[in-house]
């Protein structure tokens, strides 16, 4: 069901005790990633669908979001949905979707269902493997796909638990779209970047970036702490190259 009370603006509080700097036993790029985007490559995930994203999902569809086909905007991972706003805000001729499982997060904003709609700011609660895979089933591709600041599950034995690291890599990529990921740290961006570049033979890089305007709380509260930040964009005619090469499987 949609939600008709307006979304909550989130206020972010500087605690110094918590720098949000990344510290785990790893100090350079995983020595077992090129083995795990491999893998995951050359053999399709076959993990059933999670079924309450399912259900969301089909909720979405009967509401007709696509029907016209008009461009969308993907955050996936918005937390509070702070940074969809931004997004929306900022792209008014653009329908801007943000997914994140917690509904913890998603409360914070003043959303306690599904499915939130305000103008052109979509929220969903849903699991994000399960979300991409359906986006993907239905040929549905956002013209951006934001990743920000993602749980970077820093120690070494998380390889599997980032993103590109994480079996539903590939049909991350095969949704499509210009994709961007930002975090705050280096070791992620390198990862992605090197998982990008294994899977669509084309460069990619990671960059540090240093934004006017922050687009998610994360960001605004690295900026405001002096972190350095990074990102690594994937321009839609590679991810486009890719998504062709895996549906023609």
């Amino acid at each position: 069901m949609l939600a008709a009370e307006p979304l909550k603006r989130i206020q972010i509080k500087t605690d110094i005790k918590e720098s949000g700097l990344i510290i785990g036993g790893q100090t350079a790029v995983h020595e077992s990633l090129d083995a795990s985007v491999r893998r995951h490559l050359d053999h399709a995930w076959r993990q059933p669908l999670h079924r309450p994203t399912l259900d969301v999902y089909r909720q979405l569809s009967k509401l007709a979001l696509f029907a016209d086909g008009s461009p969308f905007i993907l955050d996936s991972g918005c937390g509070t949905g702070s940074s969809t706003q931004t997004l929306a805000g900022g792209h008014p001729g653009h329908l801007v979707i943000g997914v994140d499982q917690s509904s913890a997060r998603l409360a914070r904003s003043g959303v306690t269902t599904s499915i939130y709609q305000s103008g052109n700011c979509v929220l969903v609660r849903a699991e994000l493997a399960t979300f991409w895979r359906l986006l993907l089933k239905d040929g549905l591709v956002p013209v951006r796909h934001f990743l920000l600041y993602p749980n970077p599950w820093p120690k070494p034995g998380h390889l599997a638990r980032r993103w590109h690291g994480h079996p539903v890599f590939p049909d991350l990529l095969a949704v499509g779209g210009d994709i961007e990921l930002r975090c705050n740290w280096e070791i992620y961006a390198l990862e992605f970047a090197r998982a990008v570049q294994l899977a669509t033979g084309e460069p990619v890089k990671a960059q540090r970036i240093r934004p006017e305007t922050a687009i998610s709380p994360f960001e605004k509260k690295y900026m405001e702490r002096g972190h350095s930040l990074y990102a690594v964009t994937v321009p839609d005619s590679s991810s486009e190259g890719f998504r062709q090469s895996r549906l023609a499987k």
